[in-house]
């Protein structure tokens, strides 16, 4: 299925035509119109509520959410495109300040639902229909909830506060540009063009390229670090000392609707597993013929392939991995390509790393990737386009039940990487490229799994240093001990390594986010190994999975498809892929 897609930028034309628009203008007019309007509802509300006025707030409610997110969103889309846009960052700013004001506005409606008695409750649920599963999840957040005056302040200080902060860190770490010499030409590269000289087949090359990305962040270190630290503080000030939840790390796990049993059963599993990738980690030496990895080399290829491949051979290959799944997922690709939803240029100022933005159930997506031509790249395309499926699958669930809970939210993107690994191991003999897919597998399987959990480890180490009061120079010195428990002594590990959770952003974003990459790895090697067992039979169960979107807690949407997150084997069993993985690469012979 041959395809003519052309790497470029992104069309926003479908939000709004240009940042200083007359349509801007009136959706803001609009947008406050549409709440003053529904702040005439308080007087409504009450336990004596009939049906139909009932699902009248609850739809108007729906309504302005879906005008707020397509402002917030085309502002979010226009700063990543450009983080040194001052026009954009302004903009940014302005539809933060105004969300947080309209959330103010309209919190009453959730306020009085989770004040309600259970007996009220329990006859609105029958109601509420395709919406109960968004009124559960607020119910789940009562004890944890203030008064309203209360909500009102932390609304407007987060603007200025955790999410300005956010936003600098953004604006400084995507400005950085880095100094690296290949073949005798000094370049001067962005953090994106950087990242591929980590897998490259030169060790010296892979170290001055790491070394010279610790040593920007590091310059930078007493500011980076202070963000960071008043980030967790205000969110450990907010969450654990006025909301009373019980760690930090709780509060991600109810908004996940995820037990926290289960998530320190994941995370304790991977404990128990590290031992997989550490023989990995020895038997990749033995392969590129070193004694002892280092940190530099964990990525290297095995043999000294510089395949590389052009934009749209990249979609064709990943659409015609799509379409041995299901035809539906190649339409739906498409529709993102067709529709120009994708950014996949190189430039300076764009934001760094991959995404997916969702905006509301009738949008199609948004994807962001910066494609330079390696196999991570087409894995790394057909990982966002995987989400950009999900989303477009879930489209007839309602704003308020759409997006799937982050635990669930990496299940079609990793499974789409899997199809396009499966696909190109098909497709090229050549025995040099097999293996260098089929290490990339445990590569990408330590980044998403083992990595990730780490991550999330150091995460709860740094929120309660930082309570105590540590400097920036203990946080690193911890996330160095982090590293030296993942790695053993398997590898050898630079001291410079210890500034790298400077550069990680997920730690600024998004507050415990990363365990949901985990998750959503060892969940789809378990979905994946079903697949190749049951072929067709498996595929139904498997869209269940993704049209549910976030209508349900993951954990029945899970038991629904036949998966128990809370047995003590499930976690074990997706270990044990890769186990077996890790044991065929042992046994093909070393060439001498």
């Amino acid at each position: 299925m041959p395809t003519n897609y052309q790497q470029e930028a992104w069309s926003l034309d479908d939000l709004f035509p240009g940042l200083d628009s007359p349509e801007v203008n009136q959706a803001f007019e609009d947008l406050e119109n549409h709440v003053r309007t529904f702040e005439a509802y308080r007087s409504k509300l009450s336990n004596d509520i009939d049906k139909d006025t009932f699902l009248g707030i609850l739809k108007n409610y729906e309504a302005g959410l879906r005008r707020m997110a397509r402002l917030y969103y085309y502002s979010y889309l226009e700063f990543s495109a450009d983080t040194q846009n001052q026009v954009a960052q302004t903009f940014f700013g302005r539809v933060q300040q105004l969300t947080a004001e309209l959330d103010n506005k309209t919190m009453f409606f959730k306020l009085w639902w989770k004040e309600l008695d259970d007996e009220h409750v329990e006859k609105l649920m029958d109601w509420a229909g395709e919406y109960a599963y968004w009124f559960e999840v607020l119910r789940l957040q009562k004890p944890h909830t203030l008064s309203e005056p209360e909500e009102k302040i932390i609304n407007l200080k987060d603007v200025n506060g955790s999410a300005a902060l956010v936003n600098l860190y953004s604006s400084l770490t995507n400005r950085y540009t880095f100094e690296l010499e290949v073949e005798g030409e000094k370049r001067e590269l962005t953090r994106g063009e950087l990242s591929v000289y980590v897998r490259h087949p030169a060790p010296d090359l892979r170290e001055r390229s790491y070394k010279e990305l610790h040593r920007v962040y590091k310059a930078d270190s007493l500011i980076l670090g202070q963000i960071y630290q008043n980030l967790a503080r205000d969110w450990g000030n907010e969450n654990v000392q006025l909301r009373g939840y019980g760690s930090p790390i709780a509060v991600r796990n109810l908004s996940n609707n995820i037990p926290d049993d289960v998530v320190e059963s994941l995370l304790k599993a991977c404990r128990e597993n590290v031992g997989i990738f550490q023989r990995f980690f020895r038997l990749k030496a033995k392969w590129i013929g070193m004694e002892k990895l280092r940190r530099y080399d964990i990525y290297a290829p095995v043999v000294e392939t510089e395949k590389t491949y052009a934009f749209n051979d990249a979609i064709d290959i990943i659409l015609e991995s799509f379409q041995a799944f299901d035809g539906q997922f190649v339409a739906l690709s498409k529709r993102v390509l067709d529709q120009r939803r994708l950014d996949s240029e190189v430039r300076k100022g764009k934001r760094s790393g991959a995404f997916c933005a969702p905006v509301t159930p009738d949008l199609t997506p948004w994807v962001l990737t910066s494609y330079q031509g390696k196999p991570d790249d087409v894995a790394t395309l057909a990982h966002e386009l995987g989400h950009a499926i999900h989303a477009l699958l879930s489209s007839h669930q309602t704003a308020l039940t759409y997006d799937a809970s982050l635990p669930l939210a990496e299940v079609a993107s990793t499974f789409g990487e899997m199809l396009v690994v499966d696909n190109l191991l098909l497709k090229d003999p050549d025995p040099e490229v097999q293996r260098d897919l089929l290490f990339s597998q445990m590569d990408n399987a330590y980044a998403t799994i083992m990595r990730q959990a780490y991550f999330s480890m150091f995460e709860r180490t740094a929120h309660d240093l930082i309570h105590s009061g540590a400097s920036v120079e203990d946080l690193s010195g911890s996330y160095l001990e982090n590293l030296s428990q993942q790695f053993g002594d398997s590898l050898d590990l630079g001291e410079e390594f210890r500034y790298e959770w400077l550069a990680i952003p997920h730690f600024y974003n998004w507050p415990f986010y990363v365990y949901a990459y985990a998750f959503g790895q060892l969940l789809v090697l378990s979905l994946y190994q079903q697949y190749r067992q049951e072929g067709e039979d498996f595929k139904p169960r498997y869209l269940e999975i993704l049209s549910a979107g976030g209508s349900d807690a993951p954990v029945r949407i899970l038991e629904r498809a036949g998966v128990d997150v809370r047995s003590p084997d499930f976690w074990d069993g997706g270990f044990s892929v890769l186990a077996e993985a890790l044991k065929q690469l042992e046994e093909i012979e070393i060439p001498s």
